[in-house]
């Protein structure tokens, strides 16, 4: 098992394939931390995994509502935060945000390594980076046993 992997993707419909096919692996209350420029792939990758667990709903980039809660059979699957827009972690506390990231749900957090203090103990790290043309280079990394033994799943 590698503490860290890293897969290239070559358009928007590979990286939400990646999202989807990752979701197998992922744990109840797993928490996963999305960073990378804007562009870079991160919501197209939450669409592949909101579809990966069983949502139909229409997943969209939360920058303007901080939060989007996506659901399969009427139950929460995936809850999906972005920070983008938050100036300090304090801001935190008025979303409920540390709630949300202690329960059963998978958790996806866009931007959430602005605020390295208010990072659990345990997640996937998912850093999007641009190759050439349409590549998307994602690089997984995993801290705490929860993480660790989903990254081993993948391998």
């Amino acid at each position: 098992m590698s503490a860290t992997f890293t897969i290239t993707t070559n358009s928007a419909e590979e990286t939400q394939a990646f999202g989807a096919a990752f979701s197998a692996v992922l744990p109840a209350g797993a928490v996963l931390i999305l960073s990378g420029d804007l562009g870079a792939g991160k919501t197209q990758f939450v669409k592949g995994l909101a579809c990966g667990l069983g949502s139909e709903d229409k997943v969209t980039s939360p920058t303007f509502n901080i939060m989007h809660e996506y659901r399969a059979l009427g139950w929460p699957v995936l809850y999906h935060f972005d920070l983008y827009r938050l100036d300090d972690s304090a801001q935190l506390d008025d979303l409920d945000y540390f709630a949300y990231l202690d329960n059963e749900i998978i958790t996806v957090v866009e931007w959430g390594d602005r605020f390295s203090d208010a990072l659990p103990g345990d997640y996937l790290r998912l850093a999007f980076s641009f190759g050439a043309g349409n590549e998307r280079r994602i690089t997984v990394s995993a801290r705490g046993s929860l993480s660790t033994r989903a990254l081993a799943a993948w391998d």
